[in-house]
């Protein structure tokens, strides 16, 4: 099967998805015993007539199903409603979608080019100290909670004044060349790029460690051994291809994971992500900006995966797509 081909199909057995995921998650946030109104209802002043307008204004006077079809047919026509703050959630979303992208890309790739070299590092020089001491740092690593990680860094940063705290840019952005604009733009990502790389370091590292000292005992390496192969040849031809094959289905996982898992992180650190406006108005009971962040999440994982079958295919190129 072609790519192309292959990429129209995925799509199409997307669709299902992304309608199970609409329902599942509009009706967990209608069921939800909190009203979504009660602020506005206990505060003194407020006329009945004003609540009454507002329950219209969010479809709230209609019942759920009517409230369904109605978002859905909005959201399919790109219209993605008005957020409790009554500012388009379009624009709101598209405000943090960048930001976040940047954050999830640079976090992947930092930590796939650290943790990939040290499991092979560790795998090659398996039960001596190093593989040791780095078992021990990937457990310490994996342990650590992000919440309490970038609190640490935080503390840090504010008492050091080395790194910025908050935002993504510093005042004056514009005016800057576009070489000062990445030393500004890297500068303000090295905290919470260390604090999602570091525990996702910690996971590639030890599972890239695994893959290869299985791979290690194959008949097929053996073989290529006897043969009088070089030792380098024989480890990146023939046995970190096939290691690193289980790690690449993965990467569509990590990809959409990145987006729940640094919503704290963001959170602690004051940066302008997706992940912070999701949990902002997950609090908030924001019906309109939780849905479209939830099908963005998703669509994020269709596309992950999407990404890590087709890279499997160049990686291996045994593996037929289908």
């Amino acid at each position: 099967m072609s790519i192309p081909i292959f990429i129209i199909k995925r799509l199409i057995h997307a669709i299902p998805i992304l309608i199970l995921v609409s329902m599942l998650g509009f009706a967990i946030m209608r069921l939800s015993p909190v009203d979504p109104l009660g602020e506005l209802r206990i505060t003194p002043g407020i006329a009945e007539e004003t609540i009454k307008a507002e329950e219209k204004r969010l479809g709230l006077d209609k019942p759920l199903v009517v409230q369904y079809f109605i978002w859905a047919s909005g959201f399919l026509k790109g219209d993605l409603g008005i957020s409790k703050t009554n500012q388009p959630v379009a624009s709101r979303i598209m405000e943090r979608v960048p930001n976040t992208l940047v954050l999830v890309i640079t976090s992947i790739l930092v930590s796939w080019c650290i943790a990939i070299p040290l499991g092979v590092f560790a795998a090659l020089r398996w039960r001596s100290k190093t593989d040791r001491i780095l078992t021990i740092l990937a457990s310490i690593g994996m342990a650590i909670p992000s919440f309490f990680f970038a609190l640490l860094l935080l503390i840090f940063a504010v008492r050091t004044g080395w790194f910025p705290v908050g935002g993504l840019t510093s005042v004056g952005f514009e005016k800057m060349n576009l070489f000062q604009q990445f030393l500004d733009l890297a500068h303000h990502l090295i905290l919470p790029v260390t604090v999602i790389a570091t525990i996702s370091v910690a996971g590639i590292q030890r599972q890239m460690r695994a893959n290869l000292l299985d791979v290690l005992e194959a008949d097929y390496v053996k073989m290529a051994r006897a043969k009088g192969l070089p030792e380098n040849k024989v480890i990146n031809k023939h046995a970190l291809r096939n290691a690193i094959n289980p790690l690449v289905t993965l990467l569509g996982f990590e990809f959409a994971g990145l987006l729940s898992g640094s919503a704290l992180v963001e959170m602690v650190l004051q940066y302008p992500g997706l992940g912070r406006l999701i949990l902002q108005a997950v609090l908030e009971l924001d019906l309109n900006l939780v849905m479209a962040s939830l099908m963005i999440g998703t669509i994020m994982l269709i596309i992950g995966n999407l990404i890590a079958d087709i890279l499997l295919k160049f990686v291996d190129p045994r593996i037929t797509l289908g």
